[in-house]
């Protein structure tokens, strides 16, 4: 798959270990910044994040900030954009597999580097279910998002 990451200034340390493990895993990967531990605006980075997802260059992305709310949150904003904050592995892989998360958000002030890998390998390798009840729910989302 092709993996965009973002971080702002408070996730950029642990973004270089997701960067590292998510290639491990043969995925290609688009770092979106931020390129230095310098204070820069999350809403800023989720903006490029969902951008190549939306566009078509990246399948699925990865934002860290600080707890991943922001980051959740200014994802969220983006027409055709779901994106969740995970610090549990099954949350990781059960967010794409009901509802289709297109981008995972994680707090490096709440996970170390092990729990993120463990997090990040959830989420990669899930796929959306194919049972219906799942699939209409997406669907009533994208529903929502044409309202806007």
């Amino acid at each position: 798959m092709r993996i965009v990451i973002g971080s702002d200034h408070a996730g950029f340390h642990l973004k270089a270990t997701i960067i590292d493990h998510v290639t491990s895993l043969g995925h290609e990967v688009y770092d979106a910044g931020s390129y230095d531990a310098n204070p820069v605006d999350f809403p800023d980075i989720a903006k490029m994040v969902t951008s190549s997802i939306v566009e078509g260059k990246a399948d699925r992305g990865l934002m860290v900030c600080g707890t991943g709310v922001g980051a959740s949150i200014a994802a969220n904003k983006v027409k055709g954009i779901r994106a969740a904050v995970c610090h549990d592995v099954h949350s990781a892989h059960q967010s794409v597999e009901h509802d289709d998360v297109n981008v995972m958000c994680i707090g490096a002030q709440i996970v170390g580097a092990w729990l993120a890998r463990d997090l990040v390998a959830a989420y990669l390798a899930a796929e959306f279910s194919t049972d219906e009840d799942f699939r209409r729910r997406v669907r009533k989302l994208a529903e929502m998002d044409e309202q806007r």
